[in-house]
């Protein structure tokens, strides 16, 4: 019976699993819709944020032989969906400091794409690819603010917020990979638990939202859920661990679990937009 009641459970998890990733998009698909108001504007900033990161990380696990069929599609796809992102948000800026903020970002692009798709991954671009990629993430934020700023509404200020966990969940997992190859700032540590931090204060402010509807609810959980194993494998990054083995499985779980994050927030954060 306790059988039959796990199997019946993982079912329904899996059946809720599909219905809020059915209501938000595809992360392979995102360039395709054009800009249709300020929450989406607001939204697609905020995954500017967060495949700022999440190339750094792609490329960063491509370095270490980490699921490199997937590190190499997610490495792929993000530099389509960001250069394609980038250009509608530069069209839709509706203030002038948005445009020029947006304009430095297509300035700095340039250089991030060549050294993301130049040559092999290798320690000595991977420490330049740091430095690029918080900078990258620096404008990303000042534009997406900027548009909160501008839209001036309560439902701005959640899909920010929903938005913006999606790049904490792959900045977590740079600083990780960054300090299992030995090519992290000195920093990276205190910026990993920082990060680590506003993820988990975060998600208790959303989780209390008013406004959460179940489909928004059953999003914040199934991404609570996987944060336990993703912040178990966090735990251990100053580990080096003898066998190989075991350090491989952590880099793994790490790769996929943020992955597993990511998607269930990115559809969260179009609920939060479409429901605005």
């Amino acid at each position: 019976m306790k059988h039959k009641n796990k199997r019946g459970e993982k079912r329904r998890e899996f059946l809720r699993f599909s219905m809020v990733m059915a209501a938000g998009t595809s992360l392979m698909s995102l360039a395709i819709a054009k800009i249709d108001d300020i929450n989406d504007a607001i939204n697609k900033s905020g995954r500017q944020r967060m495949l700022s990161q999440r190339m750094a990380k792609a490329y960063l696990q491509l370095g270490q032989g980490i699921d490199i069929y997937h590190s190499r599609k997610i490495l792929a796809s993000s530099i389509t969906t960001f250069e394609a992102q980038l250009a509608e948000l530069s069209a839709y800026a509706p203030t002038a400091e948005n445009r020029q903020v947006f304009a430095q970002m297509e300035k700095n692009w340039m250089d991030y794409k060549n050294l993301l798709s130049g040559a092999t991954p290798n320690p000595t671009s991977a420490k330049n690819l740091m430095l690029m990629s918080d900078e990258m993430l620096m404008l990303a934020q000042s534009a997406t603010v900027q548009l909160e700023k501008f839209s001036g509404s309560p439902s701005a200020k959640r899909v920010n917020l929903a938005g913006r966990q999606r790049m904490l969940s792959q900045r977590m997992a740079k600083y990780y990979q960054a300090l299992q190859w030995g090519v992290a700032p000195p920093d990276a540590i205190a910026k990993l638990e920082a990060a680590r931090k506003d993820f988990i204060a975060a998600m208790e402010v959303l989780q209390s939202a008013p406004a959460n509807t179940p489909q928004i609810k059953d999003g914040l959980a199934l991404a609570q859920q996987q944060w336990l194993f993703f912040d178990n494998a966090l735990h251990q990054f100053g580990e080096k661990s003898a066998n190989p083995q075991d350090k491989l499985l952590l880099l793994n779980t790490v790769a996929s679990s943020s992955e597993r994050i990511l998607e269930v927030m990115d559809s969260v954060t179009t609920l939060y937009q479409k429901n605005a």
